[in-house]
């Protein structure tokens, strides 16, 4: 099942990313000097997720 915007916006939050800014259906978040766009959506495209989760792994 796929995950939504603010289902992997708080798996970076949990992880110590923070809301850097906020602007429309997209939040920007950081972690030592590492940015990420996370879209707002009710379901994230696979490939998105896949590479969102990758790179929470990663930091």
């Amino acid at each position: 099942m796929p995950l939504s915007g603010e289902a992997v916006l708080r798996l970076y939050k949990k992880a110590g990313w923070i809301v850097l800014q906020r602007r429309g259906s997209h939040v920007k978040v950081g972690k030592d000097g590492l940015r990420e766009t996370i879209p707002m959506h009710k379901e994230l495209g696979r490939g998105l997720e896949r590479k969102l989760l990758k790179r929470l792994e990663q930091s």
